[in-house]
């Protein structure tokens, strides 16, 4: 197994993250991608990658995005032999047997791409870590009524060790290397926010299961890169959004419900963008 973290402003928690993954059950290789960071996060994954060979890095010049920054660290494997990849998040987590359960989950299934169930600091469950693909009939019908639209989240459902969902939270995937040859690695047209919906979407299409292994625990401390740019990350998310759309649904939709996606998208980025950076 090998693990793909890409990193940006991640001094905080990415000393803690590559320690976990160090210690991770099965994990071969490890390689960071950091989209040109300036608060010491190289200098900490540099100091993880000369004590231990199994590091890699990357040293962009610049931030060219998430996708592109997971694809450049599978690209990097080369003929490192790992069949299965995990992507993982600079604020992830894990406990040593993580990654192994959830590949024991996955294996039966063959083409599958998991998660897990992911909580903060204090216990609480992360929403995004079980999600159904964006509803814009919803999101255009809520703008027309000045409301929220309703929420994309599921709710767990513990009795069940694999949940089906129709996407998984970007900040932990496993899935077979072979199933990520097939789909052609993540879309390079995102820059962040929304490729892990298109991931999903297009690994169902490919007929591989995507679930939640809803008792393999791991810690997000969310948003570490997310805080020093909030209105950045807002402008490409709603911009991801546009682009799922334009991907996914375009074609099959009136020129009306065009426009009126398009509007109900881009009505709603400065209401999220003033949330944002209130917070």
């Amino acid at each position: 197994m090998a693990a793909v973290v890409v990193s940006y402003q991640s001094a905080a928690t990415i000393d803690d993250c590559l320690i976990r993954l160090r210690a991770a059950e099965g994990v071969v290789a490890i390689r960071v991608v950091d989209n040109h960071s300036s608060d010491g996060t190289l200098e900490i994954v540099q100091r993880h990658a000369a004590g231990d060979a199994r590091v890699r890095f990357i040293d962009n010049p610049d931030n060219p995005g998430f996708g592109v920054g997971c694809n450049q660290g599978v690209a990097d494997l080369g003929a490192v032999r790992a069949p299965w990849l995990a992507f993982v998040n600079p604020d992830c987590l894990l406990e040593p047997e993580a990654l192994a359960r959830l590949r024991a989950l996955a294996q039966p299934l063959g083409a599958a791409l998991l998660g897990a169930d992911l909580v903060d600091d204090e216990g609480e469950r992360d929403g995004a870590a079980r999600r159904n693909d964006p509803d814009f009939a919803a999101m255009l019908a809520a703008a027309l009524r000045f409301s929220s639209p309703p929420p994309m989240n599921l709710e767990p459902d513990d009795t069940q060790a694999l949940q089906r969902v129709q996407a998984v939270s970007g900040a932990l995937m496993l899935m077979p290397r072979a199933l990520y040859a097939h789909l052609g690695g993540f879309d390079e047209g995102y820059r962040l926010h929304a490729e892990d919906l298109d991931l999903c979407r297009r690994a169902r299409e490919a007929g591989a299961a995507v679930a939640v292994a809803n008792h393999v625990r791991v810690l997000h401390v969310r948003g570490v890169s997310s805080r020093s740019r909030p209105l950045f990350v807002e402008w490409h998310k709603h911009r991801g959004l546009w682009r799922y759309f334009r991907k996914f649904e375009y074609g099959r939709r009136g020129v009306w419900t065009r426009m009126g996606v398009f509007a109900a998208i881009w009505l709603r980025f400065p209401v999220a963008a003033v949330r944002a950076w209130l917070r």
